[in-house]
């Protein structure tokens, strides 16, 4: 049972989308569980053959418990096929006339080779094929289609049926039992510090104004997945901001991953991670929010987006509110916090004109960085939002 989170002890396996003899792939769904935030799909991490399902379903356990055992076949089979050393002969008891020595066990009978998953069968386009990847779908589940190959309408279909179908989420007051647990310890371990910083948005919005006026609404950019991008940018020259503390020492991310924090209908909030957030063009940024957006309120999360983040983005400007000040999600070091853009008086040098304007907040961990350098994060982030075709 892998942990979603520093609030969560344990959770609940609701659901097996494997059984024994299943080859599964690395990144692939094998299981659900219910948490507190809700339905998460749980992926394996290395090429295999499921041996045995250890938990069944319905069953709460904590974090740590083994699930399953499963053969690896990927990179991780040449680890596990490498013989142990025999120790010295200097430590093998000799044989004596009183005891003869055991006899060598049988060898152990061959695993099964890896079946062929129906999905590698089924006749599907190329699109729905990738997507049946990415949403854990067994293609063999849909069945042969009349009118010929399995379309990626037939796979959203099936994906929105399969949510529709989990059990209903905790109930809201558990989230927020958990959440505050969560940042009562945050408060209490961590040494915050609190900065703001006021940036004018006016490139912004043109620039997202103009692009978007040649596009499709379904293409559009959002303004808030241009803030996501400026933040990954600025954290290529912050790398202090960027990971976790454990063990009583800061440990930096290989990764920009972003969490987003999104708050579900039913109550709470949960925050999946965009992975490597700063690589990613904003085009695909925008499609990579959306979809974690629509799969977070409709109980489809992957434990890896709920695991990977290495710094939070929270925004409140929906709420109509100018600040906020987050506290940051423990082990990451760092929050940055987003109010709404509201139009407000801003001094240039032709003097003072009505701009959209927003509110940028860091709470950060002064145990890994300081005030100083903080500051110039922030300033590097609305740097990046006054050049938005640079992103």
């Amino acid at each position: 049972m892998p942990s979603l989170g520093a609030d969560m002890e344990s959770a609940t396996l609701t659901e097996w989308l494997v059984k024994p003899g299943d080859a599964v792939k690395r990144g692939g769904v094998v299981a659900s569980v219910e948490t507190a935030k809700g339905i998460i799909d749980i992926e394996i991490f290395d090429d295999g053959v499921i041996e045995t399902l250890l938990v069944a379903p319905g069953t709460e356990v904590p974090v740590g418990t083994a699930l399953a055992r499963y053969r690896a076949t990927g990179a991780g089979a040449a680890a596990e096929a490498k013989p142990a050393p025999a120790p010295p002969a200097a430590t093998r008891p000799a044989p004596t006339s009183a005891a003869m020595p055991p006899a060598p066990a049988p060898p152990a009978p061959p695993a099964p080779p890896p079946r062929t998953t129906g999905s590698e069968r089924q006749l599907a386009s190329p699109a729905a094929r990738r997507r049946a990847t990415e949403l854990g779908i067994d293609l063999a589940t849909l069945g042969p289609r009349a009118g010929g190959a399995i379309t990626l309408q037939d796979v959203e279909g099936a994906a929105t049926a399969r949510a529709a179908a989990r059990p209903a989420a905790a109930p809201p007051t558990d989230m927020r039992g958990l959440i505050a647990q969560s940042m009562s310890r945050s408060k209490r371990e961590i040494p915050h510090y609190y900065l703001a910083n006021t940036i004018d948005m006016r490139k912004a919005l043109g620039w997202i104004e103009t692009r978007n006026a040649a596009r499709p609404v379904t293409e559009r950019l959002l303004s808030g997945v241009l803030i996501i991008k400026a933040v990954a940018r600025a954290l290529e020259r912050f790398p202090e901001l960027n990971g976790f503390w454990r063990n009583g020492r800061f440990e930096p991310a290989p990764a920009i991953n972003v969490g987003t924090a999104i708050r579900l209908r039913q109550g709470g909030l949960v925050a999946p991670a965009l992975l490597a957030a700063n690589e990613h063009s904003l085009q695909d940024l925008m499609r990579a929010f959306q979809d974690v957006v629509q799969r977070a309120r409709g109980g489809g999360l992957r434990s890896t987006e709920l695991a990977s983040a290495t710094i939070t983005v929270s925004s409140l400007g929906d709420g109509g509110v100018q600040t906020v000040f987050p506290i940051i999600h423990p082990p990451q070091v760092a929050i940055v916090g987003f109010g709404g853009i509201g139009v407000r008086p801003w001094c240039d040098a032709g003097g003072v004109v009505a701009a959209p304007v927003i509110t940028a907040t860091l709470s950060a961990d002064h145990r890994v960085s300081d005030g100083y350098r903080g500051s110039a994060f922030l300033v590097a982030v609305g740097d990046w939002l006054q050049r938005p075709e640079a992103l």
